[in-house]
Formats: C-alpha cells, structure tokens, sequence
C-alpha cells in the first residue's frame, strides 16, 4: 500500500522524500459497517482478513462468505434487525449473498446509486484512517500495516463522533417513516 504523504518538514533546501519498493499485492483486506440508530451511540463494525495465497492466484478480496459472516456477526452485537445500504461492489450483489438476506427478516437491504461514493459513510471512515494513521508512514511488511491499521481502527470505532460525521459528510439524515394511523 502506497502511503499517503501529508505535511512534513525538512531542512531549508531539502526536499523530504519517502521511498517506497514494490507495488500492493492486496495480503489483506478491512471490510467495515458504519452503524447507526436513533438516539444511541454510533458504532464501527470491521473485519480484517489476510489473504495468505494472494500470491498464487488465490482470492485477494472478501468473498460473499466473508460478507454473511460479517453481517451475523452485526446482527449479534447490534441485537437488533439491520438496514443495510451498501454500494454496488459486485460482491454485495453476489446471487448467493442475495438470497441469504432474502431469507433472513432481520436484514433489509437498499443500494447507493452507482458511482456515488459521496453517500457512503464508510468512504469517509476510509478517508479518516487514511489521514490519521497511515500519514506519512511507509510500513516494514504486512504485520506492521495491519497492526497499524487495527489501532487506527480502533481508536474511529470508540469515538462515535467521527462516524457522526461521516454520516454527516454523506448529507443523509437518519429519519424513519411513521406509520399513518387508519
């Protein structure tokens, strides 16, 4: 992973510079639900995953496998039924990921106009690890990163304002519908 660059100094005259060898292989990979409900505090729910044959032409992203177990595991911590708003990655529209949140009532799923991350919260997520706790960093091997990337993640997921405001930086509300009474 190529790390992001963010104001540095430098003696007068010189300009700082990061070496980086090699390109990303993808070893890993965080999927995260930024989670919200009216009138409690905002979670962060991840899952990283190490990708350990990226190398030998294996997998080098989550599958629709690791996707449902994320969601039980949601489902579990939250105890309460989830309304999912996803964007259109080929995995979330997996027939087999489909079918399992057709079958389970405690899942309802909508999903973001295509090409429209600006509606996604956990874009901002993203953004906010990026600018915190990747800055200027360029990692020893794959354990530093995601140990680096665990603690940065951590520390979004215990201050619920910052996923507050990812959601405010969407422009989204969370409103519900009342049911008329007849």
């Amino acid at each position: 992973m190529t790390p992001p660059t963010a104001r540095t100094w430098a003696k007068r005259g010189l300009t700082p510079v990061i070496r980086v060898r090699g390109r990303s292989q993808r070893p890993f990979s965080v999927a995260a639900l930024a989670c919200y409900k009216q009138g409690e505090r905002s979670r962060l729910i991840y899952r990283p995953k190490r990708h350990v044959d990226h190398k030998r032409g294996g997998r080098r992203s989550f599958a629709w496998t690791d996707y449902r177990d994320l969601l039980i595991a949601a489902h579990q911590q939250l105890g309460a039924p989830i309304v999912l708003v996803w964007d259109n990655l080929n995995v979330h529209k997996d027939r087999r990921l489909r079918e399992f949140i057709d079958t389970h009532d405690w899942i309802t799923c909508y999903f973001l106009p295509a090409y429209a991350p600006d509606f996604n919260p956990v874009e901002g997520i993203w953004s906010l690890l990026r600018r915190s706790s990747q800055v200027n960093t360029a990692f020893t091997d794959p354990d530093h990163l995601i140990s680096t990337l665990r603690h940065g993640l951590r520390h979004i997921q215990y201050c619920s304002n910052l996923i507050n405001g990812c959601l405010a930086e969407t422009g989204l509300t969370m409103t519900t519908p009342r049911q008329q009474s007849q």
